[in-house]
């Protein structure tokens, strides 16, 4: 029984991670209707930030927190790049964040080379019922709550919260009443970065962070996005957590290397169901 406590603990310390990039997946398709396929690379440009400023000696707390900038950053650059252009078109911008991706990761190799990086986090551990989980995992779950309280705060108080919402919402009306759509788009982009540079930080002492660790984050989160329809970052939250979950345990149950294709299994049957209960609602309805 302590063994599953731990594995469902750990899981959801996964999962928050996911969702962090999940949400930054969210973030910006409600405002531009882009599917940014260079989320992950947000994270492991703020992971590796992180290992390296720690390693020159840069104390803990500033270090985490220009990684995150840097990754906020490199989120308003990918943006510049996929919706600079007035006109370009959702798919167009779509392979132009696959193109960052890839540019990424030769600029990735060149600064950090190929070798995957850590960086050291809170150390210790604590025993919950038995189980014993790491400081670090707790330190994930709590930021990540923060997080996402501060984003409510952020989207519900703030007159730019306001106006990205708007522009989610109708993106036409809000232009009718003088808000700078393209303007608050690349604001999309930068806190996807911010949210991705926040994921980075966290994961970076949990598991080594190279420059191909992105696809691992991008498949995850975008499975978790697409969990809450791309629209709804609280469901987007959920599945994150199932799926962190679902990993986790497949790892700790001797099915590690298949963990990532049992999470996906689980996450396709819960989809399936779900389209299947909206089906039979729209029936309904007619």
């Amino acid at each position: 029984m302590s063994a599953f406590l731990s594995y469902l603990l750990n899981g959801l310390a996964v999962g928050c991670a996911i969702a962090l990039i999940a949400s930054g997946l969210v973030t910006i398709h409600r405002v531009t209707g882009v599917v940014n396929f260079a989320q992950g690379t947000f994270a492991v440009v703020a992971g590796l930030c992180t290992s390296s400023l720690l390693g020159l000696g840069f104390p803990h707390g500033l270090s985490e927190l220009a990684a995150v900038l840097a990754a906020a950053v490199a989120g308003l650059l990918t943006g510049l790049a996929a919706i600079g252009k007035r006109g370009t078109t959702p798919l167009a911008s779509l392979i132009v964040t696959l193109g960052v991706g890839v540019l990424a990761y030769a600029v990735e190799i060149v600064l950090w080379g190929d070798q995957p990086r850590s960086a050291p986090g809170l150390a210790g551990s604590v025993t919950v019922a038995g189980a014993h989980i790491q400081t670090q995992h707790l330190l994930v779950i709590g930021v990540t709550a923060a997080t996402f309280v501060l984003l409510a705060l952020f989207f519900g108080r703030t007159y730019l919260g306001k106006a990205l919402t708007a522009c989610a919402s109708n993106p036409y009306a809000a232009r009718v009443v003088g808000i700078d759509v393209r303007r608050m788009g690349l604001l999309a982009f930068a806190l996807g970065g911010l949210l991705g540079g926040i994921a980075g930080v966290l994961v970076t002492p949990l598991r080594p962070i190279s420059f191909d660790t992105d696809v691992t984050l991008i498949v995850n989160g975008f499975a978790a996005a697409v969990f809450g329809a791309l629209t709804r970052p609280v469901i987007a939250l959920f599945g994150a957590l199932l799926l962190g979950v679902a990993e986790t345990m497949a790892a700790g149950y001797g099915y590690g290397s298949h963990q990532l294709e049992v999470a996906l299994g689980l996450m396709i049957i819960v989809m399936i169901v779900q389209a299947g209960r909206r089906s039979a609602i729209s029936e309904e309805t007619v």
